[in-house]
This record gives structure tokens, sequence and C-alpha cells, in this order.
């Protein structure tokens, strides 16, 4: 088991990725807390992965600094220590022109995808600072790399983009502390809002022949590079970004 024993924080834990990863997590020996808003949707999330003596649930609005702090030393106080955070939680627009797009909808974006991730980053640093061990793996996206022809996501963009430049960042300002932090830029996945298009096989056929890999990624292919990174096995990797998107970037720039 590459992780046995080790405690990791899974946010955005009830999403399609977030569940592929708390289980792959599980699988390979570690204790998960999975957090999220909804600690329901966490429960459920749970019992579907089936080892519940392996899990927690913490629900915590991550816009929120005291609750990411009060939720990060509740975990502290329960098992002593954090050995893995996953910045997986996120948010995304439906496409619309950035010239149409309401203030509100781009400060929610920016809320959730990255002071959601400074807030549980800088928090968990705290922790593995004092001990000078650590890996982060923070999840971004393809599209903080290049922009997708009338698929319109400016501020989604911009955000993801962010997040490539903060890994880098915490990587180099924390390496001296044995503190790891990478990045998983995930392409076409089978998660979240794309999944009602992917049901036209249509569709689907198009976008699959758009991948020199010839299919859809699935959550499972995302939680296999993060535990990798994770791990032990990653321990002269830092500052990474991973693009897993069946060659997609590679293909098209």
């Amino acid at each position: 088991m590459r992780i046995k024993d080790k405690v990791a924080i899974v946010t955005g834990a009830s999403s399609d990725i977030g569940k592929g990863v708390v289980k792959r997590f599980v699988e390979e020996g570690a204790k998960v807390i999975l957090i999220a808003r909804n600690l329901e949707t966490l429960e459920k999330v749970r019992k579907e992965i089936g080892n519940e003596q392996a899990t927690a649930s913490i629900a915590c609005d991550l816009t929120d600094e005291a609750q990411v702090q009060q939720a990060v030393n509740q975990i502290i106080d329960t098992y002593g220590k954090i050995d893995i955070l996953v910045n997986n939680a996120g948010a995304i627009n439906d496409p619309i022109h950035f010239h149409q797009m309401p203030d509100s909808e781009i400060k929610k974006l920016i809320d959730v995808n990255l002071f959601g991730v400074f807030h549980m980053t800088k928090a968990v640093l705290g922790k593995m600072y004092d001990v000078k061990n650590g890996a982060i793996v923070n999840i971004g996206s393809i599209s903080g790399e290049r922009a997708i022809p009338r698929v319109h996501l400016a501020a989604y963009s911009a955000t993801k983009a962010a997040i490539s430049m903060f890994t880098r960042a915490i990587a180099v300002e924390y390496a001296r502390k044995n503190i790891r932090c990478n990045c998983v830029n995930p392409g076409i996945i089978n998660s979240g809002m794309i999944k009602p298009y992917l049901d036209d096989p249509q569709a689907r056929k198009v976008l699959e022949e758009r991948l020199p890999l010839a299919r859809i990624g699935e959550p499972s292919d995302v939680a296999n590079a993060v535990l990798f990174l994770a791990s032990d096995e990653a321990n002269w990797i830092t500052g990474t970004i991973l693009n897993v998107d069946g060659g997609k970037t590679a293909s098209e720039g």
C-alpha cells in the first residue's frame, strides 16, 4: 500500500473526481477526510466507497477562512497529523462571452477556485511546516494552459492558470521544509457538467476523435495521477504540472 497510515484531506470530495481520489487513497491504506459544503452528500460518498472506518466527513465552506482553520484543527486533534492535501474543490461557469458575465459569477469563481485553495493550503501548511513533511496536490485544468475555441471560459481558465503558478511558487517556497506541491490538470473527464453531453453517442464520438488516445478520461485516471504525486514514489517531484488529458494538449498546444 503506497500511502498506508497517511492522513489525507480531499476537498470537493463529493464530486466525481473527488470521489475517485478518495476511493484510491482508501484502497492504498490512507485515512481520508472528505470535505465539501454538504455533509449529507459526503456521507453518501463514504457509504458508496464502503470503508467508513477509513474515512470521515467535515462540512466546510472553503471560502470562509475561519471554517477552514477550524476544520484543519479538528483533523489535527483527531489524527495528530496531516500528510496529504488534495485541493480538488472547484467551480466552473456555463460558457458565456466574458463581456456578458456578471461580476457575481466572476467573483464566485475567484472565491472558490483561488481563495478556497489558498485558505486550505495556508491552514495545512502551518501543520506540515512544524513537522517538515507533507504533499499537496492541486487539481487544475488544461483550460489553464489553452483556450478552447467556441467554449467561452475566460474567467475560469484564468483561475486555473493561477493555480499552476501557485503550485510552482509553493513548491519552491516550502521545498526546504520537505513539503512537496504538484498539480494535476485534467482534460475531458467523464464527470460533472460534461456527463449529460457524453450521453449523446454522436457528441461523445466527436470528442473521442479529437483525442490522441481516442477515449474520454475517467475520474479514476485523474485519481491514479493524484495518488502517484501524493505518494513517496514521487518524493523527488515538486512544482510539476501533470496533464492528464489523453494527449490533448500535446496534439493541439
